[in-house]
């Protein structure tokens, strides 16, 4: 516990669902067994668990050659934390493809959504395997534990889907390195969440798309509201230790993003070994690559089994046929988008 401080008072109200709303959560995401909370003014949605360990979070001890890889679920995390890594390793992709990027890039509060429950039965399903079973051990450690057993002299680099006003205060003070990408295109962002909430035993959602979108919309889901964590990202776009991406720039000029990310972590990619960067992120084989497509969390049952797995489509704009599928889904959709980008270019304009 040596990088957790003590003495920061959590500052925000943490408030438990109405009882209703909470138990009709239950019914649909299968993996959470006590309820749900939210948090702040945004009304920031997590598990129950989030209420007992937010101060642990918050003092956090950051360092100043910390890496973090901030986003809201599903704009581009994976694939981006691949990149940085590669970037700040000297493109060493031998260890890349020998060590699970689970452990390379921990998740720093992925045990929040590992009810104990859900543990238990993990742990049972792989009973006499050791080494699965020390895994789910690991993965369902608080990040602020694991993270604490780094040592010093070892360059961390830290997962998180935080928004930024739940981060530990240590992050900004330490002028530790924040990469944030932003997904805009929130059809895209709430198809492939859907997909991974399916995926994950640890949501287990059960329901069908078109419920799923109003709960988007009403941020009722891990890390919602959407435009509440994209916002507040933005707002932090021009410090000098955070770099504010866009996942459609990235899918569109993947060699102009690994030269901003190079610059902000003041290092220099071998021009030489270029293409092979590039082959390594494509789509196709980034899906392929068992150390960051998430087969260490299937092999221990925290993923189903599904054809399209963790890594998807990696596109961008290939959303519309879920909306199309329900009627008045889309008309619904746009309107909403609408209203939110609205409310965003204004703050784009008034900075």
């Amino acid at each position: 516990m040596g990088d957790i401080m003590k003495g920061l008072k959590f500052p925000f109200e943490i408030n438990m669902l109405n009882e209703e709303t909470n138990n009709e959560l239950l019914q649909y995401f299968h993996g959470e067994k006590t309820g749900f909370v939210q948090v702040g003014p945004e009304k920031y949605f997590f598990p129950y668990k989030y209420k007992s360990e937010a101060e642990n979070y918050y003092n956090f001890k950051a360092r100043h050659d910390d890496v973090w890889i901030v986003t809201f679920p599903r704009s581009g995390t994976t694939w981006t934390q691949e990149l940085v890594w590669l970037i700040a390793n000297n493109l060493d992709f031998e260890t890349a493809k020998r060590i699970p990027l689970t452990q390379r890039f921990p998740f720093f509060e992925f045990h929040l959504f590992v009810h104990p429950e859900m543990k238990r039965q993990f742990l049972e399903e792989n009973a006499g395997k050791k080494g699965n079973q020390d895994f789910i051990e690991c993965i369902s450690t608080p990040g602020y534990v694991l993270l604490s057993t780094i040592p010093q002299t070892e360059r961390r680099f830290i997962k998180s889907h935080f928004p930024f006003s739940l981060l530990p205060p240590s992050v900004m003070e330490e002028r530790s390195k924040i990469i944030y990408v932003a997904r805009r295109n929130a059809m895209d962002v709430a198809v492939s969440y859907y997909h991974l909430n399916r995926l994950y035993r640890t949501q287990g959602y059960v329901g069908d798309f078109k419920r799923y979108w109003n709960y988007f919309q009403k941020g009722l889901g891990p890390w919602m509201p959407y435009y509440s964590h994209i916002r507040e990202a933005f707002e932090y776009r021009n410090q000098c230790n955070v770099l504010y991406l866009q996942y459609e720039e990235m899918t569109r000029d993947l060699p102009g993003v690994i030269e901003k990310i190079s610059k902000f972590l003041n290092l220099k990619v071998d021009e030489s070994k270029m293409d092979k960067l590039l082959h390594h992120l494509d789509i196709s084989n980034f899906r392929l690559n068992t150390a960051v497509n998430g087969k260490e969390l299937e092999e221990v049952g925290i993923l189903n089994k599904t054809p399209n797995g963790f890594v998807r489509t990696g596109g961008s704009g290939l959303s519309i046929s879920e909306f199309q599928a329900a009627s008045g889904l889309l008309d619904n959709a746009n309107k909403w988008i609408q209203e939110n980008e609205l409310l965003f270019e204004k703050i784009e304009h008034t900075k």
